[in-house]
């Protein structure tokens, strides 16, 4: 069978699920961040006790230690297992089998949801809930690093356009939840409801997630056996060099005898849109929530809907949009020097935020205090976000040999993380210097 007359991806469906893959892999991590309010309300103290330990009297902070400290140490064990074994699996995947990191990881993440639904309707002590909500926000994280990574991974292997769903995917992510918090507070259910309903949703979605993953190889057998053989054709008969942009994929289930790689030697060709993604992310998550939720409407008054909307909603929006823009257009090119210059131009939002109508603030003076200007950084900040690292984890695996590519992608996927753990890190020192 010639290249002329090659199957093609019926139906998309391959597509298709590769964004179904990709919108399971945050969708569980964006509703435990949207779930904050119910967590830090179970963290209050025993009935007996002072019940406005959730709110504030005369001004003053009444929440307990458990309450208070909820958010930074949820970010601290989210971040750490997330670096960690993303970095691990940069190195572990050509040891485990591929299908047994992605389906096995989202078992384990479907489980825990499973017990977090579960306990939203059993009673528990504060000491007790916080540390078993800790231990499942590990456990998210560290499988849900070895799927991200894995996924890229598969990606790497494949045309450049399947790294795109997968980026779109998660960018659903953020915007469904965003969208289900915005929900949340005009339906004016009960908190307990609505968190119950948030995880079960995420179990629905993970559940979706692994019946795909596994009807992936029926959904197009021609096509992956043809792309299989181009493959070792071209690894027995051509040089990577000459080869890494022809050959398409390989099998996306069973793992192949593939020639040895060194991580070193792949970095040495991706490092700049390995550093390019991770400072991407140190921009945006340094700044946001972090400065961008403490921004003071001056036309609503800072009413409720401000921040849901014109932050959270609007970010993964905008967020989206930018990540699916690269299934159309991916300019510049992987080898183009303007991509670098573009990314590093985006620290100019660092300064840009801060000059906003950011409450309270010390140091730093108000220069954009309409909402308009907040409005438009939003817009610019989040589709800048979505497009350009979109184009870096498509790029990327794109820049090595073929049997090169997996690894390439799992190092991508390691310097992303690195990128949120970096910000979370100097999101402290943005927000103190306001």
């Amino acid at each position: 069978m010639t290249a002329l007359n090659a199957p093609r991806d019926k139906y998309n469906a391959v597509w298709i699920i590769f964004f179904i893959l990709g919108l399971g892999t945050l969708l569980p991590w964006n509703f435990f961040m949207t779930a904050t309010v119910y967590f830090t309300s179970r963290l209050g103290d025993e009935p007996s006790s002072n019940t406005t330990s959730n709110h504030t009297v005369d001004g003053a902070d009444t929440r307990n230690v458990l309450q208070s400290k909820f958010n930074n140490v949820m970010t601290l064990c989210a971040m750490v297992p997330l670096l960690i074994f993303t970095c691990l699996n940069s190195f572990i995947h050509q040891r485990i089998p591929q299908k047994l990191r992605i389906s096995g990881s989202l078992t384990v993440i479907l489980v825990v949801f499973l017990l977090t639904a579960v306990l939203v309707k059993v009673d528990m002590a504060p000491v007790p809930f916080f540390t078993f909500t800790m231990i499942k926000i590990v456990c998210i994280n560290s499988f849900g690093a070895v799927l991200q990574g894995s996924l890229f991974g598969l990606a790497g292997i494949l045309p450049a356009s399947y790294t795109t769903p997968i980026m779109s995917g998660q960018g659903l992510a953020g915007t469904f939840a965003a969208f289900s918090m915005i929900c949340a507070l005009a339906s004016g259910s009960a908190l307990q409801d609505s968190a119950f309903g948030y995880f079960i949703t995420a179990c629905v979605v993970i559940l979706l997630a692994i019946f795909s993953y596994f009807i992936l190889p029926r959904m197009g057998i021609e096509y992956f056996q043809y792309s299989t053989n181009v493959v070792l054709n071209c690894l027995l008969f051509s040089s990577p060099e000459s080869s890494a942009e022809k050959r398409p994929v390989v099998n996306l289930i069973d793992d192949e005898t593939k020639p040895s790689v060194s991580v070193f030697n792949i970095f040495k060709q991706i490092w700049v849109m390995a550093l390019s993604v991770c400072f991407i992310f140190t921009v945006t998550i340094g700044t946001f929530p972090a400065v961008t939720a403490d921004v003071k409407s001056e036309v609503a008054n800072g009413k409720t809907y401000f921040i849901p909307v014109s932050c959270f909603l609007l970010f993964n929006l905008m967020d989206w949009a930018g990540r699916s823009l690269t299934a159309v257009c991916m300019w510049p090119g992987k080898d183009s020097v303007w991509l670098p210059i573009l990314v590093g131009l985006r620290a100019v939002f660092i300064p840009l935020f801060m000059l906003c109508n950011v409450s309270p603030r010390h140091y730093l003076p108000v220069l954009f205090s309409h909402d308009a200007w907040y409005i438009i950084f939003m817009i610019l900040f989040s589709f800048s976000n979505g497009y350009l690292a979109s184009l870096c984890m498509c790029f990327g695996p794109k820049k090595v040999a073929q049997h090169e590519a997996e690894t390439a992608g799992a190092i991508m996927a390691f310097f992303l993380s690195l990128g949120l753990a970096l910000g979370a890190a100097v999101s402290f020192a943005f927000r103190a210097m306001v």
